[in-house]
């Protein structure tokens, strides 16, 4: 009697190449849709939690390598989806799974891939591609498989260096809601946060509905006056894909710091500040993605284990409480702000505490889908942060860092 893989049927696959801008290449099999597909080849370290990864819209226009062996074992399932679709490029696997082996699954990872047009593939030496992105850095790469690869290398070389690069690439609008909605408070509503939609995932609104708050998400264009028409107690900028430099949301911020109202950003939200403070950004040379990032929590001397998914960060000084400098066309200052988290990998920017403003920011996810959750205890200081800027409302318990510090 057969039993095991021996009893499952392995699909046959056609040939795939994957091609890098730097004209490196790797033969392999198609994986999903078969076809061909572009963007910046980027890699996730992450075991566990790829139905999240695949539909973060931060990975718009990436094609993601996963450095995990085997991939695809839970399948997929209609809970765990943090947007409504695959964001990704494309994506490299090394060894998919031939079946999911969870009582969750509703249909097979390459399922999804295949009926929403990703382009993938498996086959390759993961390893030594995401060693080769680790030297050389992020790059542009294709996939072709099929009648894509009845052409020349050359050609096949030429679509990949053709294709946009990621610095300099306005993006949140392509993944942003088109229009606005609310997230209702879970009990009692304690207050209301206009929630600027740069990509957002699902389990940030919803976190914040289960600690009473009213969340309006609203679309990357929002205006200023759209932000307060919400009469919201505070504003909150999501992650998002794309390069900060290009962001006009900065010109929005400075308007909400402006105003006094309590802010908190996360990811690309984090950039903006850094940005709309008078802070440049930079791209990292290979970025931090995946659920296994150690960033140090300055203030309580506490390491974080936390989820990360970012190829830019914030340029500000990691030694005392800075003055970020005036915009010199708008004559802004918004005083003393503090790097307040680092990676502890390669000491890139990971938060920033404005100590004369009710803002601040993290560059990592503190949502964590999937997994860990280390960092909660950020949407908690966001409820303590609205009640002492609005004495009318009940202030919050104390966040979760001071009650363990």
């Amino acid at each position: 009697m057969e039993t095991g893989v021996s009893a499952t049927r392995v699909p046959q696959r056609e040939a795939a190449v994957l091609v890098l801008e730097d004209g490196r290449t790797f033969s392999g099999l198609a994986y999903g849709a078969v076809g061909s597909t572009v963007g910046e080849g980027v890699f996730s370290t992450g075991m566990t939690g790829y139905q999240e990864t695949l539909t973060d819209p931060s990975y718009h226009q990436q094609v993601v390598v996963m450095t995990a062996p085997h991939v695809g074992n839970t399948g997929m399932n209609d809970e765990d989806a943090e947007s409504r679709r695959i964001w990704v490029a494309g994506y490299v696997v090394r060894d998919p799974a031939i079946r999911p082996s969870s009582w969750r699954s509703a249909r097979t990872l390459e399922d999804d891939l295949r009926d929403q047009g990703v382009v993938g593939i498996c086959d390759i030496d993961t390893r030594a591609l995401t060693r080769h992105l680790r030297e050389r850095g992020a790059m542009r790469v294709g996939i072709f498989s099929g009648e894509h690869l009845d052409v020349r290398a050359d050609d096949l070389l030429a679509r990949v260096q053709d294709a946009p690069e990621m610095a300099g690439s306005e993006l949140a609008s392509q993944v942003s809601t088109d229009d606005a909605y609310v997230v209702p408070a879970q009990g009692e509503r304690r207050f209301t946060v206009a929630a600027l939609d740069l990509g957002i995932k699902a389990m940030t609104p919803a976190l914040m509905a289960q600690r009473g708050i009213e969340v309006h998400v609203l679309p990357a264009d929002a205006t200023f006056e759209q932000i307060r028409a919400v009469r919201p107690d505070g504003v909150f900028f999501s992650n998002g894909p794309g390069d900060p430099a290009t962001a006009p949301q900065v010109d929005v911020l400075r308007e909400v710091l402006d105003a006094q109202l309590p802010f908190f950003g996360i990811c690309f939200g984090n950039q903006i500040l850094g940005r709309a403070l008078g802070f440049g950004t930079y791209k990292l040379k290979y970025g931090h993605r995946g659920i296994n990032q150690p960033v140090l929590d300055r203030t309580t001397g506490k390491v974080e284990v936390t989820a990360h998914n970012h190829g830019f960060a914030v340029d500000a000084p990691l030694e005392g409480e800075t003055v970020a400098p005036s915009d010199a066309d708008n004559g802004t200052s918004y005083g003393r702000v503090r790097v307040s988290h680092i990676c502890l990998n390669d000491d890139v920017v990971e938060g920033l505490d404005c100590l004369d403003l009710p803002a601040y920011s993290v560059q990592y996810h503190p949502e964590a889908a999937a997994g860990p959750h280390d960092a909660a205890y950020l949407f908690d200081r966001f409820i303590e942060l609205m009640g002492t800027a609005s004495p009318e409302r009940p202030a919050s318990a104390r966040s979760t860092s001071e009650e363990t510090a």
